[in-house]
């Protein structure tokens, strides 16, 4: 057993593990994943937009309140102009209102009048009086059947009855479109006379007059280029999360299946992870590389080792015989080489055993084993071994449970586990074995009624060369003290049985039954969820 010593530059505020374990968890609590991000981006991306509209859809109507005032101003100067003479001309004005009217009309300006009798019934019935620029008269009751289609006329009557602006939109007749900014009523005693102006210059098609913001060229333009950008942002993250999905996907494949599960490389779809992929496919020919050297060497020095030793087992008979019968020290000499041999033997057993559970913690074998059968036939053959123990050895096994594992490694697992059980049971006592089916895990359970273990050290029977534990009553007469690699008894089953279990994804623990005696419990994947 290796001692506990207090390092000496240990000192006061210096990192505890306890401390940095605490700071790990809070890093990894505070580490966000690629999905939550990706979340993220996709809420900035739907509500940004609402709040860059809503900004531009309000300077849109500041700009738009500006424009309309000047242009209501301007209108409403030229009614101002042209009332006198229409108060003072009536209907007799008519003719002479058409060249008066171009006198204000532009370029990008276009000037309308119409007017309503005052002896009309109906509050729409407006008459389209002229327009400048010149509208043919063939076109004029098209023109004043597209102002009704449009709702234009039901807008003059409110204006006439002064009831606020008028915006609007229309098609004239080459197609450009028109944009009516000002209705200007002028009231004589003949009637109400609307003056209706409107623009097509790219200032005012450029607003919302007479239309939702959203409609508007440049928000139609704008909304296209942030969708295809949104797109390419997302699509870039979802690709990314897809490759990190299959690399995952593939690393739980090796893990299940062995280190022959599938390339990286053939699983990357983003050029940018070429090197990450064929650094891990190196990764993992370097570890396959590693096992099959480790078990090849394992072999190959346990060869080399038990040829000397047998020679020297072999080479110690003829000395015996030939040896006098008196002479004690000779014969102490013989037994003590006969015992080194035979302690050698098992160490070199051990080390190549340790050897090989090295190799399959990095490739492990990954089989469809049926546990169920394994279990029962290598029981059988333990009942045969411990026959003489005075142990009595109990098995309960549900059917047809099957993990991904091999052979050799659980039947490894078992044994050490049974050997150890009996061990350490007293004379005439009772060891448990079960194998039972809990949701998608195998569950072997292996009990005994020894003195147990110390609760602090119940972790720590699974590490190399530790043994603490009292053997049964009447057994051995050891009274429970560290093993060293000179016993007979190493130390190292547990931790064999550990590691390989560990090696195909399972897990091990232990705890002291309430009645006395050891339960150690190993979990295991099922094959079907493996």
């Amino acid at each position: 057993m290796q001692s506990k010593t207090s390092p000496v530059s240990d000192t006061v505020g210096a990192p505890t593990p306890e401390r940095t374990g605490r700071s790990e968890v809070r890093k990894r609590r505070f580490r966000p994943s690629l999905a939550v991000r990706l979340a993220l981006l996709v809420v900035i991306f739907v509500s940004v937009p609402f709040v860059i509209y809503n900004q531009f859809r309000e300077a849109d109507a500041e700009k738009q309140s500006l424009l309309q005032a000047s242009v209501r101003e301007q209108g409403r100067l030229i009614a101002e102009v042209l009332r006198p003479e229409l108060e003072k001309a009536g209907l007799q004005a008519l003719p002479e209102v058409g060249p008066q009217l171009s006198r204000f009309a532009g370029k990008d300006t276009i000037v309308k009048l119409l007017f309503r009798p005052k002896e009309a019934g109906d509050s729409n019935r407006f008459y389209f009086v002229a327009s400048a620029p010149a509208v043919a008269a063939a076109a004029l009751r098209r023109e004043r059947q597209r102002l009704m289609d449009l709702g234009v006329l039901d807008k003059l009557a409110a204006s006439c009855a002064g009831q606020g602006p008028v915006q609007t939109r229309r098609l004239s007749d080459n197609t450009d479109e028109e944009i009516v900014t000002s209705v200007t009523p002028i009231h004589t005693g003949a009637g109400c006379w609307t003056l209706v102006t409107a623009s097509n210059t790219a200032a005012y098609r450029r607003l919302s007059i007479g239309q939702p913001y959203w409609m508007t060229p440049e928000i139609r333009f704008a909304a296209i280029i942030y969708v295809v950008m949104a797109l390419i942002t997302i699509t870039v993250f979802l690709g990314i999360w897809r490759s990190l999905r299959r690399f995952a996907d593939l690393a739980r494949d090796i893990r299940v299946r062995g280190l022959k599960g599938g390339r990286f490389s053939s699983e990357n779809r983003l050029r940018e992870f070429d090197g990450v992929a064929q650094e891990l496919d190196h990764m993992v020919a370097t570890l396959e590389e590693s096992s099959r050297t480790i078990r090849q060497a394992a072999e190959e020095n346990a060869h080399a080792f038990k040829t000397p030793i047998a020679v020297i087992s072999q080479s110690v008979e003829p000395l015996r015989r030939v040896a006098p019968d008196e002479n004690s020290r000779a014969a102490r000499a013989l037994s003590m080489i006969e015992h080194s041999v035979e302690r050698l033997d098992e160490l070199v057993a051990c080390s190549r055993q340790m050897d090989e559970v090295v190799a399959d913690l990095i490739d492990p074998p990954r089989v469809v084993v049926d546990l169920s059968e394994l279990l029962q036939r290598v029981m059988e053959g333990c009942a045969a071994m411990f026959a003489g123990q005075n142990v009595l050895l109990r098995v309960e096994v549900d059917e047809d449970i099957t993990v991904r594992a091999g052979e050799e490694l659980l039947e490894t697992v078992i044994e050490n586990l049974v050997e150890n059980a009996v061990r350490y049971t007293a004379v005439r006592g009772a060891v448990m074995v079960r194998l039972k089916r809990q949701k998608t895990e195998a569950v072997l359970t292996v009990e005994d009624n020894g003195p147990g273990v110390p609760a602090d050290e119940l972790e720590l029977i699974f590490e190399r060369y530790y043994s603490r534990r009292r053997t049964g009553e009447n057994r051995s007469g050891d009274e429970g003290r560290p093993a060293t690699p000179g016993d007979r008894h190493f130390g190292i089953g547990l931790w064999i049985v550990r590691r390989n279990i560990q090696a195909v994804g399972g897990t091990v623990i232990a705890e002291n039954r309430e009645g006395g005696g050891l339960r150690i419990r190993v979990r295991l994947p099922l094959a079907e969820h493996g």
